[in-house]
């Protein structure tokens, strides 16, 4: 599961992360026109996901733990900072949140063993 969740994270920020570089239609759409906010959220992603491809080579569950309890809370959160459930990065946040929190629960499994 360690490895699905960094996997699931890289493979999501990477077409994110381009489509907001290159201000892609999609993104205009699901994250508004550029901003200084859509730009700080572009440098939020880009470390999620250099932490993701770093631990994938030198993992440790701990510090895997740590990046997924931030994002769970991050993207739960994300319904109530941007006032809905009816936008495209809102419902993808909860699906994640919702597997990376089983990852969480098979670490904690591992780690209280």
């Amino acid at each position: 599961m360690l490895y699905l969740s960094l996997i699931l994270n890289i493979a999501v920020l990477i077409p994110v992360c381009t489509g907001i570089a290159l201000n892609l239609g999609w993104v205009v759409k699901s994250y508004g026109g550029p901003t200084q906010a859509r730009g700080i959220l572009l440098s939020i992603y880009l470390a999620i996901g250099l932490a993701s491809l770093g631990l994938l080579f030198y993992p440790d569950p701990k510090m895997i733990a740590a990046l997924l309890m931030v994002q769970v809370i991050y993207k739960l959160l994300t319904p109530l900072t941007v006032g809905t459930v009816n936008n495209p990065v809102v419902i993808s946040n909860i699906l994640i949140a919702a597997f990376h929190s089983i990852t969480l629960v098979a670490i904690y499994r591992n780690i209280s063993q």
